[in-house]
């Protein structure tokens, strides 16, 4: 491990005081809530436990995911159920655009499972959910979070040609980490998938990794440099904080400061837009990336 990374991180002994979230309040959070309680409506921010939640409602953003909450891989950091999915519900992007609707949200994040099962991967479900939902919330902007769809650029070009405002993929790890950490996915299939598609006609792309796996400090600006590479916008780096006992352990706890330095490095390197901080996650501030 480099020097640098070592004084700027902490054994994991417990959560340090940086990772504990004040329970989210405001007048807004308080009313989405309610809707979102009242209609049954489905979020990532609610059934993820997002430590944003209250903040990001409160500025009209929110989370959604389609295809199910069963994913086709098994991946070492995600808590989502992995299995067989269950069959594509055709009715979904209405439904989605209904929650956006009657939640009055100003920028959605639509995510999902990834579906190695179908055909399409769900790209027509993904296409068609970005369309209904522009038809049922013209005003409303979006981020679509989408799988790497195994690298296919037919299925690539259904979300590119919809023309949400933002189109993100996680590359989630280092490349020294990609095969424990997302156990199907590959580094540069990743890498690919972002090229392609601002090559091919993005407005914004978008990527986010996790620290505390393992990682050092040259590795991550590395990662970094190939995101940039790749003409990607935005990126995230947050902590990895394990779901469960079956996931992944933490391996560091990474300081502010350790955030804060990457934070200025990846300006410097050139992105629009660098979210970095123990608390951040993919969506989170996405109303901003668009801009």
């Amino acid at each position: 491990m480099s020097t640098s990374v070592a004084e700027n991180v902490l054994p994991p002994k417990g959560k340090p005081k940086w990772l504990r979230v004040k329970l989210p309040t405001g007048k807004k959070y308080t009313q989405l809530r309610g809707l979102v309680d009242k209609y049954d409506l489905h979020t990532i921010c609610t059934s993820g436990s997002c430590p944003n939640m209250g903040e990001c409602w409160g500025e009209g953003t929110a989370t959604f995911m389609i295809l199910g909450n069963i994913c086709t891989r098994s991946c070492g950091f995600c808590g989502v159920k992995t299995g067989r999915p269950e069959t594509v519900d055709w009715a979904e992007p209405e439904k989605v655009a209904r929650s956006i609707k009657i939640m009055q949200i100003k920028h959605a994040v639509l995510t999902s499972v990834d579906r190695d099962d179908l055909k399409d991967m769900g790209s027509i479900i993904w296409a068609e959910t970005v369309k209904a939902v522009r038809r049922m919330n013209p005003e409303t902007t979006m981020e679509t979070l989408i799988p790497d769809f195994q690298g296919i650029s037919n299925h690539l070009d259904r979300i590119i040609k919809v023309a949400p405002e933002v189109i993100s993929h996680n590359m989630e790890t280092v490349k020294r980490l990609t095969r424990e950490v997302r156990i199907q996915a590959k580094y540069e299939r990743s890498l690919e998938v972002l090229d392609y598609l601002k090559k091919n006609g993005a407005k914004r792309t978008k990527s986010g990794i996790m620290l505390g796996l393992g990682e050092e400090e040259s590795e991550v600006i590395t990662t970094m440099e190939d995101l940039r590479k790749a003409g990607v916008d935005v990126v995230t780096i947050g902590q990895y904080l394990q779901p469960s006992k079956k996931h992944l352990p933490v391996k560091q706890f990474i300081l502010p400061e350790q955030f804060k330095k990457y934070e200025e490095i990846g300006l410097e390197m050139g992105f629009r837009h660098v979210e970095s901080g123990a608390l951040v996650r993919s969506s989170y501030k996405a109303h901003k990336h668009i801009h």
